[in-house]
């Protein structure tokens, strides 16, 4: 019988050296010497009698048995990681940090508030909020970087859990002393011809409005792109065009600006909390998103 005689220690260097490619790159993610790293790697490589990995002078590669043992490790690993966060259920529900990703338009309108009313019940959590493109948002919670996130990608996703909470529909954002600001709707057709502002082609946003009005013979054109919807606010304000935005992003009250309705056809964005299937949420993560989920949907 194989006797054991290495450490979680030697399993997670194996892991950060096979994933990285690097004993450099792998020692400098576990914050060890080179050297111990090469320790911890040939401690178990001895205890399993296989070699599990091949140095290159540029890359370091598994071998054979090393994938078969990379897989079985990965796996252990997870199930360990939520023994521990089970077996740490009330010390996480009090104290902690719970990651957020979000669209920055749901980071601005609407995480606030119910981040507020959660810190009111766990006044002792900490919550992390990353406001990036909804494919950032996508990347940060399948790379489990973060606990869950809000968005209006991730529904094909078959490691991904979307769980819808409200559609929103885009609208036309102009300037309120611009002729068509009394309109009660616009249709697709009539932008073309006119000078618009939009997000650029890497936004989740363009992809979607773009696929929804593929079929229409006149489509509007681009005048003028921003990354970020904060830029292309700034640009109808400027008085430079007119824009297709979500509709939260306009408040009412807004001195300047005004949204109407889109129709011919009617397109909106579904906005959903995303998780990862195959990892529970750990208690005050789990307390955030029951708490997001309640006051989006107006339970």
């Amino acid at each position: 019988m194989l006797h054991i005689n290495f450490a979680l220690e030697d399993l997670q260097a194996f892991v950060a050296t096979a994933e990285k490619g690097s004993f450099r790159v792998a020692a400098e993610a576990l914050h060890i010497s080179q050297p111990a790293l090469s320790r911890r790697i040939e401690k178990l490589e001895k205890t399993l009698g296989s070699r599990l990995l091949d140095r290159t002078t540029r890359r370091v590669e598994t071998t054979n048995i090393g994938r078969q043992f990379l897989e079985e490790v990965r796996a252990a690993l997870d199930i360990l990681d939520n023994a521990v966060f089970r077996l740490g259920d009330e010390t996480t529900l009090r104290r902690g940090l719970v990651t957020v990703a979000a669209i920055p338009s749901a980071a601005l309108h609407l995480l606030p508030h119910a981040i507020n009313t959660f810190a009111k019940r766990h006044p002792d959590v900490r919550v992390r909020v990353i406001d990036e493109s909804a494919n950032a948002v996508l990347a940060s919670v399948m790379s489990g970087e973060s606990d869950f996130g809000l968005n209006f990608m991730g529904a094909l996703e078959p490691s991904i859990e979307f769980h819808a909470i409200r559609a929103e529909p885009y609208r036309l954002v102009l300037r309120r002393d611009h002729e068509w600001s009394g309109r009660d709707c616009v249709a697709w057709e009539e932008l073309a011809g006119q000078r618009m502002v939009s997000v650029s082609k890497q936004s989740g946003n363009r992809a979607l409005i773009e696929n929804a009005i593929a079929h229409l013979e006149r489509r509007p054109s681009i005048h003028y792109e921003a990354n970020h919807v904060v830029g292309v606010l700034a640009l109808v304000d400027a008085g430079l065009g007119m824009a297709v935005l979500p509709g939260m992003v306009v408040p009412r009250d807004h001195s300047r600006l005004c949204a109407i309705p889109l129709i011919e056809p009617n397109v909106d964005r579904v906005l959903a909390l995303i998780r990862r299937r195959d990892r529970p949420l750990r208690p005050a993560a789990e307390a955030l998103y029951e708490t997001i989920t309640l006051e989006m949907t107006g339970i």
